[in-house]
């Protein structure tokens, strides 16, 4: 006999302030993933709008507020303007490999020093070893951190200069958690060139999409998402090409 299909059970959490837009309030919907058939249900989710966390699954579900979209880009139609083919040039040395999630001092290190420039007095710059160990081992579905290093010297590793923990679903990488040397003298942007990787691993892999979660309206912190085209959002009518200026007028 078949096991039983059983449906998720959605919670509410209850409203906190919210990181992105001052003033304003935070809720969200989750359920737990588990079970025999967690990476369909992932997917499934992932495909109307949900983000991982560990065996959690969430989406947005404010009250007053509707400005975060979720989006992901088209990869087979990415085509990389000026700067980003610039970027690429850059860091085409890098070593880039694909490991098992299993979280590693070195990681933490780069974290660490990243959330301190890039988002200091956050609530992730709280996070101890064990709770970044969590993050990334604590996966559900079919997950991996890509480790980016600079070029191997007298055959010992490079330097790690960037890391992404994502998720590969049925159409696409979702990209989880990215972090990287913010201060790097000599490679800028390189949060910009970890999210190109994925476009061109996820076409490799003949995947149609790469996910990046929410565009913020009105968050600076989320503009970066929006130069990589083609972009799709999600609204009340399914997916479709992302407009800015219309979310903008859309949520005004």
């Amino acid at each position: 006999m078949t096991a039983p299909v059983r449906f998720p059970r959605f919670f509410v959490t209850n409203p906190s302030p919210c990181p992105y837009l001052p003033g304003k309030s935070e809720r969200k919907v989750f359920t737990e993933l588990n079970g025999p058939h967690t990476d369909e249900l992932n997917d499934a989710l992932g495909r109307i709008g949900f983000r991982r966390s560990q065996n959690v699954a969430y989406r947005p579900s404010c009250l007053d507020c509707k400005a975060c979209v979720s989006v992901r880009v088209v990869a087979d139609e990415f085509r990389p303007n000026a700067t980003q083919r610039k970027l690429m040039r850059r860091n085409q040395d890098l070593v880039v490999e694909a490991c098992q999630p299993w979280a590693t001092e070195e990681q933490f290190a780069l974290l660490q020093d990243y959330l301190s420039k890039r988002h200091p007095g956050g609530g992730m710059t709280e996070m101890d070893e064990m709770d970044y160990s969590d993050m990334v081992e604590q996966s559900p579905v079919k997950s991996y951190v890509i480790e980016y290093r600079e070029p191997p010297v007298n055959g010992v590793k490079g330097r790690l200069v960037g890391a992404c923990l994502s998720d590969q679903q049925g159409d696409g990488l979702s990209m989880i958690y990215s972090f990287f040397d913010a201060n790097h003298p000599s490679r800028s942007g390189l949060g910009n060139y970890i999210i190109i990787d994925h476009i061109l691993r996820a076409r490799k892999a003949a995947l149609p999409y790469v996910y990046l979660g929410y565009w913020v309206n009105g968050s600076s912190r989320m503009e970066y998402k929006v130069r990589f085209q083609p972009l799709e959002q999600l609204g009340p009518d399914g997916w479709h090409r992302f407009d800015a200026k219309q979310v903008a007028l859309q949520h005004s």
